[in-house]
């Protein structure tokens, strides 16, 4: 039976099991963010199942071939067909998702951060999942609430957690203003016409029927400015009011009260790990912690004692730490600008030091521990709508030094502090451009939509050069305990072997060079570096811990994209303290660690 309001569900039934325990460590984690309308929808041929086996499905969608790209857009009417259909459903499902779960944990996956999935307002387009009408029921564009149980049973069973992505803020589009326009924010609430005629009837569950449920503002304009980003509209969706009070003293409104109830359902209904928590930054600081506060109570009662709140929030480093302190959230997601600055230092267009010192331990933030960052931030660069590039979206691998220094960027995330988020697709160098967040979601099933301008292939490919060698980065980062926890230094370099300093751009041109890290943990170093010249092989001298090499001590190599280098070693010379030569490949990547 469909429930309709919070009353209706029984906890107790719900709650009378055994659930899957949190982890140990979420910094252990490895994240996978997929929209699931673009993921699979389950009819892939030629891939290998969740145990494996090559599934042939004779009559499903073939994979993608190189002589496949563009096949979508070979003439004007059929380009503008492709458009289309990524502005709108393209079919991806949970049962699609379910049976790419295989995929996922032999890339290395260990956490997928699904995209939301409760029902949407029907013909609102809204495949993305932020336009919600009912917060007690799947959509069935994606499947059903057991369509969403069975694939968080086959996750566990694989090892992978499911963390779902869930939205307080707002609702969709349920009701009308009056005029039925869309009006500017200005303070003020507007005249409302009612809820709109929505198949299933109004907004759910009954107890956002309620009088003062909305704050009925209008939309925002200046995303920036206080009150208006948080009592604001987005576009279309409508804001909700939580409550009000200062954030020691909030009080919840019935409707946050409510969606809270109903977030607690999806936990203990699914058997969730973690929420991605949608526009922390437009919820009252108050509201924030009476979600994080609630949920986490409930979570620990039936034995999840790190179910891991993810927070979205924009903004400088400062803010985000001030936001997850004062609202108990757990991990901060596009803190400080992390996707642009990592994006623009494997690309050679910003110092590193940018980036490193996003998780320097800092007096202007408050923080004490060198290792707080290690599991408090999210960390990644392409994702689904790329607010930081205005109307410049495009993935990472969009251009021709995108495509080849895909895997240093993947390399960098996955070994430096955070955990790493990949977003979905990134392992096949899927390369959405145009400017439109829809180029930035290709189908990888293929459909109508499909990735590199096709359709009717899907990029499912294990064989996938960058696959296979971000696998064996993330196998890596499994068994070495310094990569997930260890403390974090950018290294000197020096050309002569006598002047070191920090890699930095010289004179506007980009920089083009061994952009060398260590991870330290109880006494290892791992030595790690990327190459920013994908032309090139460069050779530096790399500054290593003075007190743990001593002169004549060797490194190992324990990865490197030149296949033939795992094995060598390098010598420990003492220069700058102590230093390695150190020969990275073109746009690549290596990992060097004491030997024995």
């Amino acid at each position: 039976m469909a429930l309709r309001s919070i009353s209706d569900i029984d906890f107790h039934a719900l709650t009378d099991r055994q659930f899957h325990p949190s982890p140990a460590a979420w910094e252990d984690e490895v994240l996978y963010f997929l929209l699931v309308d673009r993921f699979s929808d389950g009819r892939e041929a030629s891939y290998r199942d969740n145990d494996g086996a090559l599934v042939a499905a004779p009559g499903g969608t073939p994979p993608l071939r190189p002589g496949d790209h563009g096949n979508a857009v070979g003439t004007e009417d059929d380009a503008a067909a492709w458009r289309a259909a990524g502005g709108g459903w393209v079919g991806g499902t949970l049962t699609g998702l379910r049976t790419k779960l295989g995929y996922l944990r032999r890339l290395g996956v260990t956490a997928v951060w699904v995209s939301p999935i409760l029902h949407q307002v029907p013909d609102a387009g809204s495949y993305h999942g932020y336009g919600t009408h009912d917060f007690l029921a799947v959509d069935p564009h994606f499947g059903t609430g057991e369509d969403l149980r069975d694939l968080v049973a086959d996750a566990h069973r694989l090892g992978i957690r499911v963390v779902l992505d869930v939205v307080l803020n707002h609702a969709g589009d349920v009701f009308a203003y009056e005029p039925d326009v869309v009006p500017d924010w200005n303070g003020q609430p507007y005249p409302v016409r009612g809820f709109r005629d929505i198949p299933g009837g109004a907004v759910r569950p009954v107890e956002l029927q309620r009088d003062g449920t909305f704050t009925g503002k209008g939309r925002i304009a200046d995303w920036d400015r206080f009150p208006e980003y948080v009592e604001g509209d987005f576009e279309t969706l409508k804001d909700i009011h939580l409550g009000a009070g200062p954030t020691d003293e909030y009080r919840p409104s019935p409707a946050l009260i409510a969606l809270t109830r109903a977030y607690q359902y999806w936990i203990a209904y699914a058997d969730l790990d973690g929420f991605r928590v949608d526009t922390v930054k437009h919820m009252d600081q108050g509201a924030a912690r009476y979600f994080a506060s609630a949920v986490h109570e409930f979570a620990q009662s039936i034995g999840k004692e790190r179910f891991y709140l993810i927070a979205e929030i924009t903004g400088d480093r400062a803010f985000a730490v001030r936001t997850l302190q004062s609202t108990g959230m757990d991990a901060a997601l596009g803190i400080a600008d992390v996707q642009d600055r990592l994006e623009w230092t494997v690309k050679g267009a910003r110092n590193p030091a940018e980036y490193f010192a996003l998780f320097r331990n800092s007096l202007q933030v408050g923080v004490d521990s060198h290792t707080w960052f290690r599991d408090r931030v999210v960390t990644g660069y392409d994702d689904h709508d790329q607010v930081r590039k205005g109307q410049a979206k495009a993935r990472f691998a969009a251009d021709d030094a995108g495509q080849r220094l895909a895997l240093a960027a993947l390399a960098l995330n996955a070994t430096t502090l955070g955990i790493p988020c990949v977003y979905y697709g990134s392992e096949q160098l899927l390369d959405g451009r145009g400017g439109n967040d829809r180029y930035i979601r290709e189908a990888m099933f293929g459909g109508a939509f499909g990735a590199f301008r096709s359709r009717g292939r899907h990029t499912f490919d294990e064989s996938h050069p960058v696959y296979v060698e971000l696998a064996k980065i993330l196998a890596l980062r499994r068994r070495v305990p310094a990569l997930r926890r260890g403390r974090q230094y950018l290294r000197e370099i020096s050309g002569n072997g006598s002047e070191f300093g920090l890699p930095q751009l010289l004179g506007g041109a980009a920089l083009r060079s061994v952009v060398p890290w260590s991870r330290m943990f109880a006494d290892h170093e791992v030595l790690l570096a990327i190459n920013t010249d994908v032309a090139e092989p460069r050779t530096a001298w790399v500054t290593v811990d003075d007190g743990l090499h001593a002169a004549g001590a060797t490194l190992t190599c324990r990865y490197s994209t030149d296949a033939g280098a795992i094995g060598r070693t390098v010598t420990v010379e003492a220069r700058n303290g102590k230093a390695v030569l150190l020969t990275v490949p073109a746009a690549g990547f290596v990992m060097y660690d004491a030997t024995g």
